[in-house]
């Protein structure tokens, strides 16, 4: 299978490698992009059982000292208390500013480490090696960093570009059927927001022999909103498609619902609410609502108004007595349409009931 490269020109720019048996030469790679050095690799207990050893040794082969930081898997550790813990460990490790923090993992092992790395000594090298789809397309790249607060989800974090992501499509073979779809649900919001041809891809359910490229093009989509917007204050927002209300449902499920399912149901719920207010072409919630029900995915919540609006209003997208809200206009199209705080109920109703 055909190695791909995606150049992220973000900050000093670098590069996501996607490919098979790219873990056996991450040492090597990650060696060419940072130098060797002492680097931690920060990891949860389910990937460390998989890959760490895997990592480590290719790492040592090409002349870093490491060691390695295991914490337990799950988005219940993607918090202070075990971001403290990282930090701690880098201290007693005697990591510096020229060294590097390695996240190995999903999601979370990457918002923790990568917000580990911006805020450690103000600031250590950081290479990203996602083991997920999700991350793979979409969290690995970027530069958000983040830990969830009581209030809501990613409330404390920091921007903070990698040296270098390497994507191996092996590990995608590991990964339970659900964990799969949550990927997917990621890819599909890349599809929404500007390239109907993937969209139409992924509708059809086709997505498994065509892995390393889904996985290229959603991060070439997203390269191209950081480049111009790497703060997260004007086009990088429409990557919050299905967000507002997809962590509402995390936090008001205890985080039982995962992510890419949460960003799912919050997608076909504000393209539902969208036709609604006349803002999105007739049709297009219950193709997106298809599309996701295709690939294992949910088109809607139990979770009451009331709890979703709670959650909304402390999600970082809001602003003062408004809230943006990224909302379809037709597949492979979106508008931001900001909102006064008042009327999120009335959205949110609008779209349980198209959800219905």
């Amino acid at each position: 299978m055909k190695e791909r490269t995606v150049d992220v020109k973000v900050g000093t720019g670098y590069q996501a490698v996607i490919g098979p048996g790219l873990l056996q030469s991450c040492g090597g790679r990650i060696a060419r992009a940072s130098g060797p050095c002492r680097a931690v690799i920060v990891t949860d207990s389910r990937v460390a059982e998989l890959y760490l050893e895997k990592v480590r040794q290719s790492m040592s082969d090409a002349g870093f000292s490491v060691e390695s930081f295991v914490f337990p898997r799950g988005e219940g550790s993607k918090n202070m208390a075990v971001l403290w813990q990282a930090l701690e460990f880098m201290a007693e490790s005697r990591l510096t500013r020229t060294d590097l923090v390695v996240a190995l993992g999903g999601g979370v092992t990457g918002d923790l480490a990568g917000f580990a790395a911006a805020v450690y000594q103000r600031g250590v090298r950081l290479a990203q090696i996602p083991t997920t789809l999700l991350a793979a397309v979409d969290s690995s790249v970027g530069g958000k960093t983040a830990v969830n607060l009581k209030a809501g989800k990613n409330l404390a974090g920091a921007f903070k570009q990698p040296e270098l992501v390497i994507c191996d499509t092996d590990c995608l073979g590991t990964l339970p059927e659900s964990e799969f779809a949550n990927g997917l649900a990621e890819a599909l919001k890349y599809g929404v927001l500007a390239d109907r041809p993937l969209f139409d891809r992924l509708a059809a359910g086709s997505a498994g022999d065509r892995i390393p490229e889904i996985i290229a093009a959603c991060i070439e989509h997203k390269s191209r909103y950081v480049q111009q917007d790497e703060r997260d204050n004007g086009d990088r927002r429409f990557l919050n498609l299905g967000h507002t209300i997809g962590h509402a449902i995390e936090k008001c499920s205890g985080f039982r619902v995962p992510h890419g399912r949460a960003v799912a149901a919050g997608m076909a719920m504000i393209a539902g609410a969208g036709e609604k207010l006349g803002l999105t072409e007739p049709g297009t919630a219950e193709e997106i609502a298809a599309a996701l029900l295709k690939n294992g995915l949910p088109a809607a919540t139990e979770c009451e108004t009331e709890e979703l609006l709670c959650a909304a209003l402390s999600d970082k997208k809001r602003s003062g007595d408004s809230i943006t809200l990224v909302i379809p206009k037709r597949i492979g199209q979106c508008i931001l349409h900001t909102v006064p705080v008042t009327e999120m109920a009335g959205i949110i109703d609008l779209g349980k009931a198209a959800a219905v």
